[in-house]
């Protein structure tokens, strides 16, 4: 699938959703972004895909809630007149021991990370059809990908990533029929976060076979990639300097 004038929406602005949106909009697409709180990136995101000539449009939603779900798919398209890709991006990522872990923590985390993803699938897929072709791209996590944990105090995420891969394959065969592309990827080390110390960077660099982080370019690189292929479906490609490995 050619990116000219094919609208795409991403849920997440920061960090790499607004790279990817730059990038897609390079190569002539429309774009739509959901955030929930991150209106300055996604002001900034959007910003820039407008600079290169094309749409953009920001909807602001709370992905936690199912009908925010729905209701952000169909304000992208009737804003952008269509739906051809969508990349599900937002996610909640927080580091909280098994015993302090609340019934809450659990449903927050699914709710973004698997429920939502679903559902903005769901909500995407009649607008796919009906263009006769589309792309889903979720976002999973190297560790469920490679089939075990490694860190503690991630037991609703890991859960929830794990719940990815199993979405992306099932998607993959419901819309097979319809020449809708589900795939997903898996990032490693790609972006240290923010309190990351200069000891626990260089741990994670000398764990990864390749020596270094990734940066968000690899994830764009790949999210380009199957958007482009007409013939992978399916699959969770690990871009993850070969962390996997160790």
């Amino acid at each position: 699938m050619t990116l000219q004038d094919r609208v795409v929406l991403i849920t997440g602005p920061k960090r790499i959703g607004g790279v990817l949106a730059r990038e897609v909009a390079a190569r002539g697409a429309h774009v739509a972004l959901t955030y929930n709180r991150s209106k300055r990136e996604t002001d900034e995101a959007i910003a820039a895909v407008v600079g290169l000539g094309r749409h953009g449009v920001a909807v602001q939603a709370d992905l936690s809630d199912p009908t925010a779900c729905t209701r952000a798919v169909e304000q992208a398209a009737d804003a952008l007149g269509g739906l051809d890709v969508l990349v599900n991006m937002a996610s909640v990522y927080r580091a909280t021991p098994l015993g302090a872990l609340s019934g809450g923590d659990w449903d927050a985390a699914l709710a973004v990370d698997l429920k939502a993803a679903f559902l903005c699938a769901q909500a995407a897929a009649p607008h796919m059809r009906r263009a006769g072709a589309g792309r889903i791209i979720n976002i999973s996590d190297w560790l469920p990908a490679s089939g075990r944990p490694r860190y503690k105090a991630f037991v609703p995420y890991y859960t929830a990533k794990g719940g990815v891969v199993a979405l992306t394959e099932a998607l993959a065969l419901e819309l097979a029929s319809d020449q809708i592309l589900v795939n997903a990827i898996a990032p490693g080390p790609i972006l240290a976060p923010p309190d990351t110390s200069a000891q626990e960077y260089a741990a994670v660099e000398k764990a990864t076979p390749l020596g270094r982080w990734g940066g968000e370019q690899e994830i764009v690189k790949a999210a380009l990639f199957l958007i482009d292929t007409d013939f992978v479906t399916g699959e969770v490609i690990r871009v993850d300097g070969g962390r996997h490995l160790n």
